[in-house]
């Protein structure tokens, strides 16, 4: 019998989520920003400025964002491996009495917990492994890469926040076509997540642009109000 092989999508390298993250916010970002400018009234030019101006803003603190908070989780990851280490290398019989209570608490029986455990105290970068995985949940030689996180979420969120400056950069002067564009970008937005979740496309696509259109909805609302006062 031919064994069935299982391929599974790359969790672990730190751009999926950035990616998502990132097109998102600068799909629903750029909405409600043009939505609050054009709500209060102003014309093409400066709606087209306020948009690109969000876009370059966004699209930078967003990656540096990425780059710190996944650079910050590394190193965290980092000191507890160091400390880890040296616990196996201080005291490899207690820590193999930890990954034996472990296992056999999950149902492992003991013998074969110590077996193994016994194994692992011969070789400390193996028992590194297997005590980050089971203590910390993490895999140390596949740590998220700041980069790539930065990187693909300065990318998706310059992607998403220019969806809804077409029309007007194309030359239309709608605030509606504007806004039903970006709409149509927050769902799309949601069924290509779907893709890589089990969700059923269409929830996913309503719920990104249920999300989008209450966020540009609040902002009209306050940007028509400031206008009026302001004129």
């Amino acid at each position: 019998m031919t064994a069935v092989e299982h391929h599974h999508a790359d969790v672990s390298g730190g751009w999926l989520r950035a990616a998502t993250f990132g097109a998102m916010d600068g799909l629903v970002t750029n909405i409600a920003l043009i939505a609050g400018v054009g709500g209060g009234g102003v014309g093409r030019h400066t709606l087209i400025l306020t948009g690109v101006a969000g876009l370059v803003a966004g699209a930078i603190s967003m990656g540096l964002g990425e780059y710190t908070s996944v650079r910050t989780q590394n190193d965290q990851v980092a000191a507890e491996l160091d400390k880890e280490l040296r616990e196996l290398r201080e005291n490899p019989e207690g820590e193999a009495d930890e990954l034996v209570e472990m296992w056999t608490a999950r149902g492992l029986p003991q013998h074969l917990a110590r077996q193994v455990a016994d194994v692992l105290k011969a070789d400390p970068e193996q028992a590194l492994r297997v005590h980050a995985q089971e203590e910390l949940g993490v895999v140390p030689d596949e740590l998220p890469s700041p980069w790539t996180a930065a990187v693909s979420s300065f990318v998706c969120f310059s992607i998403g926040a220019i969806v809804p400056l077409l029309t007007y950069l194309l030359g239309f002067d709608s605030l509606a076509l504007a806004l039903a564009v970006g709409g149509a970008g927050l769902f799309v937005a949601g069924v290509i997540v779907a893709r890589f979740t089990s969700q059923s496309w269409w929830r996913s696509g309503v719920r990104q642009l249920v999300l989008g259109a209450a966020a540009a909805g609040a902002t009209y609302v306050v940007g028509s109000l400031i206008g009026v006062g302001v004129s």
